[in-house]
């Protein structure tokens, strides 16, 4: 606690001082979602926090909120009022059970609501009021056995509606749905309708398009009226086997505008699905999922017969061991047959699908490629992902000279000779990651001129060599990392003119040249490592010079090592001039140099973990102003008093999790403005008071969003070891001895100050005061005698218009009208304390003349005799003052003199300018007032009498 008191006032000083609580937002259990936007758009994630009610601290400009996998039971107007901005709001998976209210009437611009997995038991009243915007609704998987159509007429905008794993019982509870005027999408799945059957329905047109209505216990899909006019896509699903589906639809005219059928398990039998399928004359894509049975029982003759067939969808059914023939289906253009675990495709039975351009035959075990593909030559998409395939032949792609995308990822290929590809010429896409590929020597030293991307990644090859891949000069992506290359030969890459993406691999002692790539935009290196380190072979500054238009590089490494040489980074930058975003994970042992991005000033997303930075200099962030994105994790980091000198203004996002800082002087944030993302997490913080500032400034900061601060764990001392930061007890710190010291110490100066201040500026104002107090009492004294006026006029004057009034006022006044005045320098009491003179004077006289001059103004004295003049003026209601104006004064002049020109403005006065022509009226006019009484009435005038 020694040396806690001088931080600790400080940084209470800068709480007091410079919170600012007119900010954005504090958070306490969301998340804000930086990638998505982070500068713009406030999009929350509170999903799977245990919540039982919607946290009231989320901002109200919030444009997207995740709240799923929670236990909120809830939902009312107060929870979302204000957000006119939210789009997307997901209450999956929570136990709300609405009431009759209007909970998103606020919500005026959302368009998405996801409520499925709740407990709603029906759709009434006003549960969608305010939700014009809406597109897509999902209420899938609640209790919901009925709609009112008056909980629905709000939803105009409704395009897409879930209502599937519900209870509705009847055709008729979906009708309001069916007239919305936008309503495209509708699922009906696993409800317990026993039959759907349009003549149940009024007759409305409705604007839908896709149709599920799968159910356990539907029975009957009948069709007899023009409802569905626009109806493109139907879907049909079962789980449980039970009955099977009567098909109803005697005009095969209601359905001329089904293009799509989705069937998934038995939904009907064997006799009922042909039926379906004749009655389709419009069908162009048909999807067969988990339905052996027909296919072994001869559906795809029945298939092969639609004439307007395009597309066949035949994954997830078991078609080994079963025999079936395609050959029919010389019609369709696409066909896909992933995972339906067959070994090889029947001599024969792709082989007259001449119009065939798409062939999916992705996660099956299939050990070579199927014969039949040389005879697709139409064949565009090729998609052999996930197979058991050891050779390519050069007659597997003879023919395929149309084929522009062929993935061949996650085999077993140990060979790609030259002859496999070089009729390829149409080529865009080849993957080839994941297999067991030694070398491709000239493989591609072929013409692909149309190539744009390939992955050779994952494969045991070990030496990339010169002009590998010379002749493909389209090539934009290129990845060829692999723990087992130990060499990349100088002029590996020539050739690659176009090449924008770069991923390679190579070991620590190595370095390649990059020499050609002139076009590379973003370069990812993953670094192998060996036992001892050796310096490069290659000059770093000659290996990188050419990458001028590299705008993110990553360079990462797996694995213990000895450090990259301190000269290599300076020189691995020099030539990125535009470099924006870079990546180091486990490369510095040491902090880098202060030096390594002096010519990357566009750089604005800086990460480096896995590393050690505890000697970090802050010299290093003074050539990266505009740097945005700032992530340290796992790099040994003891303290952030660096950011204080490192001159960040556009930083946004900072990462430190996973270091090993114990105190935080949070005042280091005051010089980051910018930043509005921060996460600490899992950083051993100490839970004393040399972090109750930080703790205060968590709680009340309203800028920077201090992720998952709530969860924040305490590590010392040992007896608050995995308690919460933020439930640390800042009163006892307050409470410490030196604290209030500090306290007293601090009243004691302001206190002295205060004192100091008051006597230089406002002692003759505090004087003043006391008088008026002492005038106050004096007149209630004076009030009570009969007669307490000495005189009838109290002359106030300056002393530079002394002459004035002893040459023409005193004649008049006392010589020719016979009044008694009193004069300062005539009759006040010699001895006695001038307050107590001019008090006595005042409220000795009758009244008291004012004569105002610019010297008058100036005085001191005179200003305290007007005031305690006009004090008695509005204290007793009296006629007793007279402004005589020697001086024609503007009356901008007198704005410092606020009371004399208050009276001004309201009353009339006396000029003698004005009089010089008369003063015998003037003089008169002076008469009228003296002989005024004191009692008010409606004309009289305070200052120059009625």
């Amino acid at each position: 606690m020694g040396s806690f008191s001088s931080r600790y006032v400080l940084k209470l000083l800068f709480l007091l001082l410079f919170i600012n609580p007119s900010l954005a937002y504090s958070l306490k259990n969301c998340t804000l979602d930086y990638q998505e936007s982070p500068d713009v758009d406030v999009s929350l994630d509170c999903a799977s926090r245990n919540l039982i009610t919607i946290p009231d601290d989320i901002p109200r400009d919030a444009v997207s909120i995740q709240l799923y996998r929670n236990q909120i039971q809830k939902v009312n107007m107060d929870h979302f009022r204000g957000m006119s901005k939210l789009r997307h709001l997901d209450l999956g998976y929570n136990q709300i059970a609405f009431e009759n209210n209007a909970p998103f009437t606020d919500l005026i611009l959302l368009e998405t609501l996801i409520m499925g997995n709740n407990n709603l038991t029906s759709v009434t009243g006003n549960m969608f009021q305010g939700l014009s915007n809406l597109i897509m609704l999902d209420l899938s998987d609640n209790k919901i056995q009925s709609i009112d159509a008056s909980a629905v007429q709000f939803l105009i905008s409704l395009q897409s509606l879930d209502l599937g794993n519900n209870m509705l019982q009847k055709v008729s509870d979906i009708q309001p749905i069916l007239q919305l005027p936008k309503i495209q999408r509708l699922c009906l799945r696993f409800n317990l309708f026993s039959s759907f059957e349009t003549k149940d329905m009024l007759g409305s047109i409705s604007s839908l398009k896709v149709l599920n209505v799968s159910g356990h216990n539907l029975e009957r899909f009948s069709i007899t009226t023009p409802v569905f006019p626009y109806l493109q896509i139907l879907d049909f699903s079962k789980i449980k086997d039970r009955n099977t589906l009567k098909w109803d639809i005697p005009d095969k005219t209601l359905l001329r505008n089904i293009t799509q059928l989705n069937v998934n398990q038995l939904v009907f039998s064997f006799e009922e699905i042909q039926k379906v399928l004749q009655s389709l004359s419009s069908l162009k894509h048909l999807r067969l999922n988990y339905v052996d049975v027909w296919i072994k029982g001869g559906l795809l003759s029945t298939v092969c017969k639609i004439p307007t067939l395009r597309k066949l969808d035949l994954f997830y059914n078991h078609l080994s061991n079963l025999t079936w023939n395609l050959m029919p289906c010389s019609q369709l253009t696409e066909l896909n047959l992933k995972k339906t675990h067959i070994n090889e495709l029947p001599q024969g039975s792709l082989q007259r699908m001449k119009k065939l351009n798409a062939l999916h035959v992705n996660m099956n075990l299939l050990t070579k490629v199927p014969p039949d593909i040389r005879s697709l030559t139409f064949l565009q998409i090729l998609n052999m992902d996930n197979n058991l395939i050891t050779e390519l032949n050069c007659e597997d792609f003879v023919n395929t000279t149309h084929l522009a995308e062929l993935y061949l990822n996650t085999n077993h290929i140990t060979r790609l000779d030259k002859c496999v590809v070089e009729h390829l010429t149409d080529l865009k896409l080849l993957g080839l990651s994941n297999n067991l590929l030694l070398t491709f020597g000239d493989t591609f030293k072929v013409s692909l001129q149309k190539l744009e991307i390939l992955d050779l990644s994952q494969n045991v090859i070990t030496i990339l060599e010169n002009g590998n891949f010379q002749s493909l000069q389209s090539l934009k992506q290129l990845n060829v990392a692999s723990k087992s290359i130990q060499r990349v030969k100088r002029a590996t890459f020539q050739g690659l003119i176009n090449l924008e993406d770069l991923t390679l691999s190579f070991p620590l002692d190595y370095e390649p040249t990059y020499r050609g790539l002139q076009n590379l935009e973003n370069l990812t290196i993953l670094l192998s490592f060996v036992d001892t380190f050796k310096v490069p072979r290659s000059n770093s500054y000659e290996a990188y010079v050419h990458l001028k238009s590299l705008k993110s590089l990553a360079v990462i490494c797996t694995g213990y090592h000895y450090g990259l040489p301190l000269d290599v980074p300076m020189q691995m930058f020099y030539a990125m001039k535009h470099l924006e975003n870079f990546k180091a994970v486990n490369i510095y042992i040491n902090a880098p140099k202060v030096d390594t991005f002096q010519f990357n000033p566009q750089l604005k997303n800086l990460t480096i973990t896995s590393s050690d930075l505890s000697d970090l200099d802050p010299e290093l962030f003074l050539p990266i102003p505009n740097l945005e994105i700032l992530d340290f994790s796992e790099s040994e980091l003891t303290s952030l008093d660096f950011l204080e000198q490192a001159d960040l203004p556009a930083l946004r996002y900072l990462k430190v999790t996973d270091n090993n800082i114990v105190e935080i002087n949070e005042t280091i944030f005051n010089s980051l403005p910018s930043l509005t993302y921060l996460d600490l997490d899992n950083n051993p913080f100490t839970c004393e008071c040399a972090n109750v500032g930080f703790i205060q400034w968590i709680k009340e900061n309203k800028q920077i969003q201090v992720v998952n601060a709530h969860q924040y764990k305490c590590s010392f001392p040992v007896d608050k070891q995995g308690t919460l930061l933020l439930d640390f007890d800042v009163q006892s710190c307050w409470n410490d001895g030196s604290f209030s010291y500090f306290i007293s110490s601090t009243c004691l100066v302001v206190l002295t100050l205060l004192t100091s201040f008051i006597y230089h500026f406002l002692r003759w104002y505090l004087a003043y005061t006391f008088h008026l107090f002492l005038a106050f009492i004096y007149d209630n004294k004076m009030r009570k005698k009969v007669d307490p006026h000495q005189f009838d006029a109290f002359v106030s004057y300056n002393v530079h218009d002394e002459d004035w009034v002893y040459r023409e006022m005193l004649p008049v006044l006392e010589g020719e009208q016979g009044w008694r005045l009193c004069l300062h320098h005539r009759d006040f009491q010699p001895g006695k304390p001038i307050m107590e003179n001019i008090t006595d004077a005042i409220y000795g006289s009758r009244k008291t003349i004012c004569v105002i001059s610019r010297h008058y103004l100036q005085s001191e004295w005179c200003s305290r005799e007007i005031q305690m003049a006009s004090f008695r003026l509005f204290d007793e209601q009296k006629d007793v003052l007279i402004l005589l104006f020697l001086e024609e004064i503007p009356p901008h002049h007198l704005s410092p003199y606020y009371r004399l020109r208050k009276l001004v403005k309201k009353r009339t006065y006396l000029s003698w300018p004005q009089a010089a022509q008369h003063p015998g009226v003037f003089w008169q006019n002076v008469q009228r007032a003296l002989q005024t009484g004191d009692v008010l009435t409606e004309d009289t005038d305070l200052l120059t009498g009625p």
